[in-house]
């Protein structure tokens, strides 16, 4: 549940989100009427909008509100919006908060080109704010998405990865945007680069417990507002932060990791199997350990808002931390 203070930060930076609003469904039509309602039905379902008020925040520290600072962050949700089309087509998902994604509806090829249409707006967006800086770590941050996802598809369904790979592979498909959003808000708002840094060490950190939560939510009771079924990762073979922690606990020939081998390769699907699993991993503990993390890089991200010179959003900066670390869903 959204607490009160967290939405007097939504509501204090709302006229600066319509206007990145207003600039991201410009950017997201399309000229065929169909296809262009599936878009703006994905973009318009797009949750809180972190990132570009992330980006927001970080340009208002420093006093800017002007036209680049909206453009930019409408470039950076459209950034978002076209990695989770990809990423629902590699996944071959076919619900997204509770929606059907656009590969359920439409072929795939006409998936991909419209993922890369949505990539190539959002880099006009970026191109937009007329800053070569903004345009490099934008180019960055979509490497390092995609490096994320590679990471998941190559290395994601191994029990046995390190806490490294597992933080590698995150900060890549979820942290580097955080990241990217905060230091870009920060430069054209023409911080000192100290600043600049510290907040991208910000944005990386709340990007990090952000994907923490929202694996920990994937073994949570009642995550069907999440638009799938507890325990979806595992049955996508995604090997999560609470189950490395789980099988870390595990003797290699026991029952247990046995059955969690087999619901995570896919040679065991039965509901009653998974079922078994997720509830052996919400009992063992794994859960808490696992927001233990989360709460540690908010606690970090929060050390690094000293380098906000405006109190008021220094403190809305550390309320989206904390959003993000109390959020269920």
């Amino acid at each position: 549940m959204v607490n009160i203070r967290t939405r007097d930060v939504f509501a204090t930076m709302r006229p600066g989100m319509l206007q990145v609003e207003e600039r991201l469904e410009d950017a997201a039509r399309i000229d065929f009427p169909v296809v262009s309602d599936l878009v703006l039905g994905l973009v318009r379902a797009g949750g809180k909008r972190l990132r570009p008020l992330v980006l927001l925040l970080a340009g208002r520290a420093f006093g800017f509100d002007h036209e680049p600072i909206f453009t930019a962050g409408a470039g950076v949700e459209l950034l978002h919006t076209a990695s989770l089309v990809h990423d629902d087509t590699v996944d071959r998902s076919a619900l997204r908060r509770g929606r059907p994604t656009l590969n359920s509806v439409l072929p795939s090829g006409a998936v991909i080109l419209l993922g890369d249409y949505l990539f190539a707006q959002s880099a006009r967006l970026a191109a937009a704010t007329e800053s070569p800086r903004v345009v490099s770590i934008f180019a960055s941050t979509l490497a390092d998405i995609c490096d994320g996802q590679l990471r998941e598809m190559f290395v994601a369904h191994r029990l046995d990865q390190t806490r490294e790979e597992y933080e590698r592979r995150i900060y890549g498909k979820t942290a580097s945007l955080f990241a990217g959003a905060a230091e870009m808000g920060a430069i054209i708002a023409s911080a000192p680069e100290d600043a600049v840094q510290a907040l991208r060490h910000f944005g990386s950190d709340v990007g990090m417990a952000f994907q923490i939560v929202d694996d920990v939510l994937d073994f949570r009771e009642g995550t069907q507002q999440l638009g799938k079924p507890a325990g979806h990762d595992l049955t996508q073979g995604t090997v999560t932060l609470p189950a490395i922690i789980y099988a870390s606990g595990l003797n290699e020939s026991s029952a247990a990791m046995t059955l969690l081998r087999g619901v995570v390769s896919g040679e065991l699907d039965d509901p009653d199997d998974v079922a078994k699993v997720v509830q052996d991993i919400r009992d063992s503990g794994a859960l808490d350990s696992a927001m233990l993390e989360a709460e540690r890089f908010i606690s970090r991200a929060k050390s690094c808002t000293s380098s906000a010179p405006d109190l008021e959003t220094r403190e809305m900066l550390e309320e989206i931390a904390d959003f993000v670390y109390e959020r269920s869903a």
